[in-house]
């Protein structure tokens, strides 16, 4: 039970506490001498830092009320000594505020399993590994998507036409006994398959009216004529009249102010042997007959006559020189003319006068002999350069050959009478020892149509393939391959196999077409294709 003296006591220290209170509200009044006034306790900001400064101020205790608990209602508020400086300050601010800086963030595991509240499991090399592939394997499949677009987009290669058949064929027996002339030179040839050979020292002789094979052929090289052409006017100049009474040499009469054709004046060189009118193609041509042997020399050149010079366009020159292998050469280009074969195959000609002219080559006419130009001095002796067809295997081949500085022989014992039955004789030989053989039968495999990628479509012969020749002689099977395209039907011709010296007129020429559809490769070759 509370005394009367207990409580008079605490009445008293309540009134107390209570002016005390209110005198420091008012505040002592300080003067400035004062020293009790002026001076304030430093007091340190608290770190922020500090764990413990982070925690929210407790209230201050009353006495007689436990820690922790609020005092009552109307209680009087604990006396607070009065802020000054920096206290003061610090008090108008509210309270303390600190900058943190932003924690790094959380691994997705952490944050997942701060969401679920479940703790990532543990790593182990297994957990690595799967993770690592989820990660990669899209990548891979990117990567391989863009490769096998890229791959199917890329243009395909070229096709290509590979010759799987043989590249020869040898005929079988020995080889034929030719009749070489014992004098001189020769030279035999078959258009389009081969030679027979030469005899005699193949140097650089005289030929005489030989030598206008070239002045027709380069003639008619720079002005073509059509089969049966006749070709424009030329006009006969006062040289070429004046030369028509040449006492020593061969020669047509014609006159000054007249005008003959273009063949006519083929067929006056070739088969009469006109000196005079070469002389003028020479002028029409070039404008000078100087200008128009440069053309004879290069055009020489040109076919790899390498034993020859022409120094005239008639021949009559010594200086005009070549050899058998050299005009065998001349004469098969020469032959592929339609005009030159006209009028070399001419027995005999009229004149724009109506006057005939037999051709000097008079195995012409006689034994299938097509040509094609004699030639005879005194010092190139007795010359031929001649042609004579065989019929083989249901083709025609062309026999070509020269015979050279013959001395005088033959049934009239002439020089040309010795390069005449010198010819005969090698035309004979050569006509009796050609023959036809097959050599692949129609539809056998002879190449295949490369795709560049894998794919090889078959070819096939589209019809026997024949080779006309001689024993002992070995031909060339070549391929020449078409524009061959990605795809295409069976049957679609691609390429051409030729039997023979391909660049030469005569050889044997046989289609080759596809035995199957040609297709595109597949998909699977378009992506796997390296390169």
């Amino acid at each position: 039970m509370l005394k009367l003296g207990d409580a008079a006591a605490a009445s008293k220290k309540a009134e107390q506490a209570e002016q005390a209170g209110k005198a420091g509200k008012a505040g002592p009044t300080a003067g400035p001498g004062d020293d009790a006034e002026r001076t304030s306790k430093f007091v340190a900001l608290r770190n922020p830092d500090d764990p413990a400064n982070r925690k929210p101020p407790r209230a201050p205790e009353t006495p007689g009320t436990p820690q922790g608990t609020a005092p009552p209602a109307g209680a009087p508020k604990a006396s607070q000594p009065p802020r000054t400086g920096v206290t003061a300050a610090r008090s108008h601010v509210g309270p303390d505020r600190t900058s943190q800086q932003p924690l790094p963030p959380k691994p997705p595991l952490d944050l997942l399993a701060e969401l679920t509240n479940t703790p990532p499991p543990p790593e182990t090399p297994l957990r690595t590994t799967v993770r690592r592939v989820k990660i990669w394997t899209p990548l891979v499949v990117l990567l391989l998507i863009v490769f096998g677009v890229v791959q199917a987009m890329r243009p395909l290669p070229a096709t290509t036409l590979d010759l799987t058949a043989q590249d020869s064929f040898t005929f079988e027996g020995g080889k034929p006994e030719i009749p070489w002339p014992s004098s001189g030179q020769a030279a035999l040839d078959v258009q389009g398959i081969g030679t027979f050979g030469s005899s005699g020292d193949q140097k650089p002789v005289p030929i005489a009216s030989v030598a206008k094979v070239m002045t027709a052929y380069v003639i008619l090289r720079d002005h073509p004529l059509k089969s049966g052409a006749e070709g424009p006017k030329i006009k006969i100049d006062q040289a070429a009249e004046d030369q028509s009474q040449a006492g020593q040499e061969s020669t047509v009469n014609v006159f000054e102010g007249d005008s003959i054709s273009q063949r006519e004046a083929l067929e006056s060189i070739l088969i009469a042997s006109a000196n005079n009118v070469a002389r003028l193609l020479a002028r029409w041509d070039a404008g000078s007959e100087k200008a128009f042997v440069e053309k004879m020399n290069a055009a020489a050149k040109d076919l790899g006559m390498t034993n020859t010079t022409y120094t005239d366009p008639s021949g009559l020159n010594n200086t005009t020189v070549s050899t058998a292998v050299d005009q065998v050469k001349l004469a098969k280009e020469a032959m592929k003319q339609p005009a030159f074969r006209e009028v070399a195959a001419m027995m005999s000609y009229d004149d724009y006068k109506g006057v005939n002219h037999s051709n000097w080559n008079h195995l012409v006419g006689h034994n299938d002999v097509v040509g094609i130009k004699t030639g005879t001095t005194t010092s190139a002796l007795g010359n031929l350069v001649f042609a004579a067809k065989k019929e083989v295997g249901g083709e025609t081949k062309t026999i070509v050959g020269a015979v050279v500085r013959q001395p005088a022989g033959g049934a009239d014992n002439t020089i040309l009478g010795a390069a005449l039955d010198s010819s005969d004789k090698l035309i004979r030989a050569a006509q009796d020892t050609l023959k036809s053989s097959t050599i692949l039968k129609k539809g056998t495999v002879v190449g295949y149509v490369d795709d560049g990628l894998g794919g090889r479509t078959p070819v096939v012969a589209t019809k026997d393939v024949k080779a006309v020749g001689w024993a002992g002689l070995t031909v060339k099977l070549t391929f020449t391959a078409d524009e061959v395209p990605h795809t295409a039907q069976a049957g679609t011709k691609v390429g051409t196999l030729t039997v023979g010296d391909g660049g030469t007129s005569g050889a044997v020429k046989v289609p080759v077409a596809l035995r199957d559809d040609l297709v595109e490769p597949g998909l699977s070759d378009k992506l796997t294709r390296l390169g």
